[in-house]
Formats: C-alpha cells, structure tokens, sequence
C-alpha cells in the first residue's frame, strides 16, 4: 500500500517543506538544477560522442587494469557513475564485455566519480560559478536548437556543466543564509554512534535523489557553509557510496542475470569497502590529514580534505579487493542462474539496455538466436529426430533412414506458448529500440525482425508438415516413404550445416557455405518434382500421395530456405557481406 502512495507522500512532504522555508526552498532548488545539470550532461556526451563511450567499453576491457583505467576514464569525463553503471551493466546484459570487465568498470568508475567532489570543493564552493554558468546554458540554448546532432550535443553539455554549476550556487547560498536561523552543525555526533547515525543518513540521501554526485554536492556545500562538521561530512561521503548502489540494483531489476550479477558486484564492493571504512574510520581520516599537508592542502579547508578522503576511500578500496576479483567473478557466477535455456521467457530483451543502440541490437540478436535454438528443437523433433543424434553426424542419411518415429510434439502448442510469445517480445523491444537509433542501426534491428519472422514462419511450415511426415513413414509404400525420408535428411542436412558455421567466424566462408547450400537446395528441388513425375508415371504412388509429396516437398524447401536467410543475418557480421545473402 505505501509502495503505491509514496510518491504522493513525497510530493505533500517536498511542498510542505518549500513553503515552510526559503532556505530550505533554495537548497532544494540547487539540487533540482544539479539533477537536470548531470541529465543534460549524460545525454550531451551521449550526443557528441555517437556511440564512442560504447564502443572504447567494448574493445577496453578484455583484462582488469584496462577495465578499471576505462572506467575511471569514462567517468571522469561523464560525471556520471550511474550512467557508466548502467552502460556497463546493459553491455553486460548484451554479453558484449565479460563479467570481470564489467567489474573491473565498477572499479574504476567509484575512483572517476571522485572527480566531481573535487571540482565542488576546489571551485564550485570558492568563487562565484553563476557568473560562468549564465553564458554557458545561454549558448546551450543556442546549440540545443541546432539541426546537427553534434552541435545538439555541445548544446546539452554547455547545459550540463551551467545547471551544474548553478544547481552548486543555489546549494551554497541555501546553507550560508540558512546558518543565521538554523546552524545544523550543534547536531554533531561524535564516536561510532555517530558514524553509524550520519553513514545512514548518507544513504538515505543519495538513494532519495538517485545521484552521488549530487549528494557529494550537498554534503561539501553544507561542510563549506559550516552547516556540518568535517567527522560527520566524512560519514556521510562512505554512506554516500553505500547508498549509490541502489541506483544500479534498481536498474538491473529488469534485466538478465548478467545485469543482475553486474550490479550485485557493484553493492558488494562498496559495501565491503563501507564496512571497512567505518572500522578503520579514524586511521583513513588521519591519512588524508597527512596526506594534505604534503599535497599542499590548508588544515582548514575541510572542502578540499572531504574530496581527498573521497578519493583515499574509493583508491583504498579498490586496492584491497582487487586481489579478490578473481574469486568474486566464480561467486556472481553462481548467481541468479537461468533453469530453464529454452523458456518461454526472454534471456537478453534487457529494458536497461535498450536506450544504448550498439548494445540493444547486440541483445535483439542474441534472443533472435534464442528463438532459433528453440525452434531448431521443435524442427527436428517435427521430423521426429533429436538435434543430438543428427548434428556433426557424417552419415545423416542412415541416422534418419534407421529412427524411430515415436517423438510426440504438439508443434500448434509448442509454437503457440513458446514461439509466437517469444517472437512478439522481440519485435515489441526491437520497434522501441529502433526510435533511438540512427537509419544505419534501424535497417540492423530491421533484419533481425526479419530473421525472427523467418523462424516463426518456418514453424508454421514444419507444423503442415509433420502430420504427413509421421503418416507415410509408417507406410507400406516404401517409395512414399523414401520420399518423406528425404525430406527429413534435408531439413537435417540444412541444420547440421548451419550448426557447423556458427563455429567458423569468418563471413565470407560463411556466406559462401550458406549460398552453394541454398543452390543446393533448389538443385534438389528440381531433381525432386522430376522424381514425383516419374512415381505417378509408372504409378508407384496414388494421387493422394503425389500431392502430400507436392505439398509437402514445397514446405520443406521453405523451411530451409527460411533457415538459411536466419542464418545469414544471425552469423554474418559484416552487413555488406550480408547482403550479399539475403
């Protein structure tokens, strides 16, 4: 009940609070306008950038240091650990980077998101900032007005960093006029109580405003106006990182277990460097004291000192479980594991996922190729046999000519509550990936809906055929039966030939294979309806049988046909190879 009201709750709350007081009013505004300021920024780099943050994740982090470099970079230049997250955990989702790639992101976006503390304490809270975020949203405006999405990307970054430092202001100006009527430092806390009070609070903090950023913002703003004492602004810094890992549990909520695994390596690594902090509290605090006097930091400038102790903690951190990533990797692993490969259930249609294009195409494939390992099962058990027995087989011929015909798929069924639902997600998520995407992405996902079509429309072929196939193999006619018999072993070949490429890698050995198995196929064909003509010349099949054998020949042929133009779109990476195939 209260998950449903909530939000009314905070609203009633928020509105209370604005009334009752302008400084509070103006505090709330700042971190309003920091929030839209980090919004702007994420999506100007999004933007400009074209994909790049995508693609350097992609190619940099095949081992951990590359990982943790990539991550910090990334966040340093975004500002946004949240995005990186999110980023890392649908690429992850997508089976795009590894899972100690991803945590090896993690890693190194808790050091990048450093950053904005020392931004806030060295410039946010010493000099006058409005004066340079004005130019900077009026030439946004400008920008963001431009037709060319590059220039639309300069616009929201102009934005970004102008709310952001203006968001900065109104937090600063809030807790200094708010020092004459409320001086919220005579609530110190001292000693673990007080560690444990103010850590909470953290939490509390960064989990309401979904930013650590923007709760850093607060809690060096609130230090720099004397509203809180150094002690307490440090414990509320490590709650501050405890608290950002719910951003990332919550947005991998509706994701694969990979996501899932991503962001539970993102909670236990801040909470185990969270419980540690807290232990060794006042040993860390001592280090970053000493540690400013030889970097050139006053003793009193507890702004600067917090930005330190951000960075000691996150480095601290990331030096002390690095050793373990290894074992934490086999431990997520065990994890969130799927049951059941050919469920009904989408694996990779992750909703995290779908506003970054590279990796939203990566995830419709692959659950394209879910559909395809699905119906490649209900295919072969349609020609009664099991992928097991055919697949890699040398002597295809004698494995179908010698089965037993005794398999009992309901293929109506089958195809009703497992394909049809199955394909109905995929074209769903794919026409929602697709209004992010540029027209190059769009015509990818469009062939992926195509190879997914394909594989419904290839069930509902081999769904016409069964019937006969198991009627005339129990035939007294042995040349009806031989007949059906062929077409099982080129149903099989077909599959057998495709499972072998997905193995090869190289396109153009790929389509080669695909377009002589295609031309195969129409030889085949054509040898067939001169062998039905001549079976009905010298009346060794009925007429009933000659058109099942018609009928059911063309069906066949359609089915492999289908599966042959899956396989080029599935399996060959290059699109101008590709079309060359489909």
């Amino acid at each position: 009940m209260f998950k449903k009201y909530y939000f009314q709750f905070f609203l009633l709350v928020l509105t209370f609070i604005i009334f009752y007081s302008n400084d509070y009013k103006t505090i709330i505004a700042g971190i309003a306008i920091f929030l839209v300021g980090m919004i702007f920024l994420g999506d100007g780099f999004k933007l400009l950038g074209g994909g790049v943050l995508e693609k350097v994740l992609y190619v940099s982090t095949d081992t951990l240091p590359k990982a943790i470099g990539t991550g910090f970079v990334a966040t340093l230049i975004m500002q946004s650990s949240t995005l990186v997250t999110v980023i890392v955990i649908s690429f992850l989702s997508a089976e795009f980077i590894t899972l100690s790639g991803a945590i090896g992101v993690i890693f190194g976006s808790n050091i990048g998101t450093t950053a904005t503390a020392w931004v806030i304490s060295s410039i946010g809270v010493k000099i006058d900032i409005a004066t340079y975020a004005m130019p900077m949203i009026i030439f946004g405006v400008v920008f963001k007005f431009s037709y060319i999405k590059s220039y639309q990307g300069i616009g929201n970054i102009l934005l970004g960093i102008g709310f952001f430092f203006l968001g900065i202001d109104y937090m600063k100006d809030g807790f200094e006029v708010m020092q004459n009527t409320l001086d919220l430092s005579k609530f110190q806390l001292e000693g673990y109580l007080g560690a444990l009070v103010y850590i909470s609070l953290g939490i509390a903090i960064t989990v309401l405003i979904q930013s650590s950023s923007a709760a850093m913002a607060i809690i060096i703003t609130a230090l720099a106006a004397n509203q809180i004492v150094y002690m307490n602004a440090i414990e509320l810094a490590i709650g501050s990182n405890i608290g950002t890992t719910v951003t990332a549990i919550l947005g991998s909520i509706s994701s694969n277990s990979n996501g899932k695994r991503a962001a539970a390596a993102h909670f236990i690594f801040n909470f185990i460097t969270g419980i540690v902090a807290i232990v060794f509290l006042y040993q860390l605090s001592d280090l970053t004291t000493f540690l400013a006097s030889k970097i050139g930091i006053a003793d009193n400038d507890y702004a600067m000192k917090l930005a330190l102790f951000h960075t000691v903690f996150n480095v601290f951190g990331v030096m002390m479980i690095v050793p373990f990533t290894y074992r934490l990797e086999k431990y997520l692993e065990t994890l969130f594991v799927e049951v059941d490969v050919y469920a009904q259930k989408p694996l990779y249609l992750d909703n995290v996922v779908i506003n970054v294009p590279g990796a939203a195409i990566e995830s419709i494939r692959k659950e394209t190729i879910h559909l395809y390992d699905i119906a490649v099962e209900v295919v072969a058990h349609s020609i009664f046999l099991h992928r097991h027995e055919f697949i890699k087989n040398r002597d295809i011929d004698s494995i179908v000519k010698n089965s037993v015909i005794d398999i009992s798929t309901d293929v109506n069924e089958f195809y009703t509550n497992k394909i049809k639902s199955l394909y109905g997600e995929i074209i769903h998520y794919a026409t929602l990936a697709q209004e992010n995407m540029d027209e190059k992405n769009k015509n990818m996902v469009y062939d992926l809906k195509l190879a997914a079509r394909e594989i419904a429309e290839a069930i509902k072929n081999v769904r016409e055929l069964q019937k006969n196939i198991f009627y005339y193999s129990k035939s007294k006619n042995s040349y009806i039966k031989d007949e059906y018999n062929n077409l099982r072993i080129q149903i099989a070949k077909t599959i057998d030939t495709i499972e072998r490429l997905k193995e090869d890698g190289d396109d153009l050995d790929t389509i080669s294979t695909l377009e002589l198995l295609k031309e195969k196929i129409k030889a085949l064909g054509s040898i067939k309806n001169s062998r039905i003509d001549m079976l009905i010349r010298e009346n060794k099949i009925d007429s009933k049988m000659a058109t099942s054998l018609i009928n059911d020949s063309s069906f066949a042929n359609d089915v492999a046909q289908k599966l042959i133009q899956v396989a080029t779109i599935l399996w060959i990476k290059d699109a101008d190879i590709r079309t060359l195939g489909v």
